[in-house]
């Protein structure tokens, strides 16, 4: 005690005390009688049952903080990882639809398609069926008055005095004979609505080659300037107008479930 004493240079110990006792020293710190070794030994076990349970109580504590961080981890990667799950079974669930919708847009297209298709065929065969019927009517009784009209009529379309009229071959003749008679009315028409009156000059074609075909169903085409003003006035071109103009009503007739 006394070298300690020393060691903190505070020691008040003197000599003579020294010489009487020198295991007793006088400093305040250590200023009581020395203790029975047995109660040292019991402040020593004291002591370490202290620091045990310290250090129980702190590795419980080290312990319970870790099972909290590690459960809260636990739950966060789980969390986490559920979450990855339902973002991609919802991908693949959006993802799925996408391509149910394309194909079944796909497939509705496709109906559609073979629909008009169906429709088209149908509305051609009709158009067919009609050309059949004005083919009845080209040889029909009234086909010379039926071509006078449509001599007359493609005329004032033109409105040319030099117009050359293409026929098919079995209508030429029939044509040379009506000519006169369409040129005549043509003129009335015209000085009627004009107050002139017209000499013009129509000429039927004979070439074989500029025949019409067969499958204008009879009527006229009319030229003039070479050519580059043209009327066709055959029956198929009339019916295909009458056809353009009453498609609408057509359909309406033949597919009334679209209305």
């Amino acid at each position: 005690k006394h070298l300690l004493c020393r060691r903190l240079n505070a020691c008040h110990c003197t000599a003579a005390a020294l010489a009487d006792d020198p295991t007793f020293c006088r400093h305040p710190l250590f200023d009581y009688p020395t203790q029975p070794a047995t109660m040292a030994s019991d402040q020593i076990r004291q002591m370490v049952n202290f620091i045990l349970q310290e250090a129980h109580e702190k590795a419980n504590e080290i312990r319970v903080k870790t099972e909290h961080d590690f459960n809260l981890e636990k739950q966060t990667l789980v969390h986490e990882a559920k979450l990855n799950i339902q973002e991609e079974f919802a991908k693949k669930e959006k993802d799925r639809e996408i391509q149910e919708r394309i194909q079944r847009s796909a497939e509705i297209g496709e109906c559609r398609v073979k629909k008009m298709k169906v429709r088209d065929d149908l509305l051609q065969t009709l158009v067919s069926e009609a050309g059949s019927k004005c083919a009845m009517i080209a040889r029909g009784p009234n086909y010379a008055h039926l071509l006078q009209k449509l001599i007359v009529q493609g005329l004032v379309k033109i409105e040319e005095n030099e117009v050359t009229i293409f026929t098919r071959e079995e209508d030429v003749s029939v044509v040379k004979q009506i000519l006169p008679e369409a040129i005549e009315e043509y003129v009335s028409i015209m000085e009627r609505e004009s107050g002139i009156k017209l000499t013009p000059e129509v000429t039927v074609s004979e070439d074989s080659t500029k025949f019409l075909g067969e499958s204008t169903h009879g009527g006229v085409t009319l030229k003039a300037y070479d050519g580059k003003i043209v009327c066709d006035n055959t029956m198929t071109a009339r019916l295909n107008l009458v056809y353009e103009e009453l498609l609408p009503s057509i359909r309406a007739i033949l597919f009334p479930s679209d209305d």
